[in-house]
């Protein structure tokens, strides 16, 4: 199974080509090569001493230019990162809107953190704010999972139907008890009903599950502003100070409880049958 730090640097492997072709498909690289091109043809030997491809080279000298920027620009590469991420992490996937947007923000927080990423130059810093933005995948990939299971579930027509009916059935059952004589049918009663009482119980804890669920969204959301706010102060004095491992530590703590989150929906409610484990 792909860690999420390998998830994440395929996408910069898809972002830099992404990056390349729009570097290179860019209305300036256009005017560039349109340009060459023309004067290389019309215009060949503006100075004796200009060898008869001048032209062409200042131009590819021109398009290395524009490419390079496009690759070292802090902002394009964070979009794009942010296009990706959406692909992988696809907020659309999520009919409920309020979760939609929960989904959205938490991608703008990371694009936000891939920009600041981007602004540094290589070294120790990028290093431990990459291996932070790693985390932080995973991070986004539990808050997707989350709010696609909370999607399923508040759709779950048939979950409203057995709030409603259970009890109802239970108390009929109860009172059909109390007035039969005959032993076997008894204790066949007796089995329904605890077999409707379990499930009710069920019913329950995934209910109380969910209002969890829901709330650790919010809560998860808004740390991860935290987060991007704490990323901007990472600087190198922040290594020897270890802030950059504390903010590590804290990823891995909130990664660490929304597994826990997931792994705990999972074994009480299947979102491909939307039925109780």
């Amino acid at each position: 199974m792909l860690t999420m730090t390998t998830i994440r640097s395929e996408l910069q492997q898809k972002a830099h080509g992404t990056l390349i072709q729009y570097a290179i498909f860019r209305v300036e690289s256009a005017l560039i090569i349109a340009i060459s091109l023309v004067l290389t043809f019309v215009y060949p030997r503006p100075f004796f001493w200009w060898p008869r491809f001048g032209w062409l080279l200042l131009g590819v000298v021109a398009l290395g230019v524009i490419i390079y920027s496009s690759l070292t620009d802090a902002e394009a590469n964070a979009q794009i990162m942010l296009n990706m991420f959406q692909e992988q992490f696809n907020p659309r996937a999520i009919a409920d809107k309020e979760l939609r947007a929960k989904v959205e923000s938490a991608l703008e927080y990371q694009r936000r953190i891939e920009t600041q990423i981007r602004q540094h130059k290589s070294g120790l810093i990028r290093d431990r704010l990459e291996d932070t933005a790693g985390q932080i995948t995973a991070w986004l990939s539990n808050i997707h999972q989350i709010a696609l299971r909370l999607d399923t579930y508040r759709r779950d027509d048939l979950l409203d139907r057995e709030r409603s009916a259970l009890p109802k059935e239970i108390d009929q059952l109860m009172a059909q008890r109390r007035t039969e004589g005959n032993a076997k049918v008894q204790e066949q009663l007796d089995q329904v009903i605890a077999g409707k009482r379990d499930h009710w119980q069920s019913l329950r804890a995934l209910d109380a599950r969910m209002k969890e669920a829901s709330l650790q969204l919010d809560q998860s959301v808004t740390a991860l502003a935290t987060i991007y706010s704490q990323v901007q102060l990472i600087d190198a004095q922040s290594i020897g100070s270890g802030r950059a491992e504390r903010l590590q530590a804290d990823i891995q703590e909130q990664v660490a409880r929304l597994n826990d989150l997931v792994s705990s929906i999972n074994d009480v409610y299947n979102i491909n049958t939307k039925g109780l484990g």
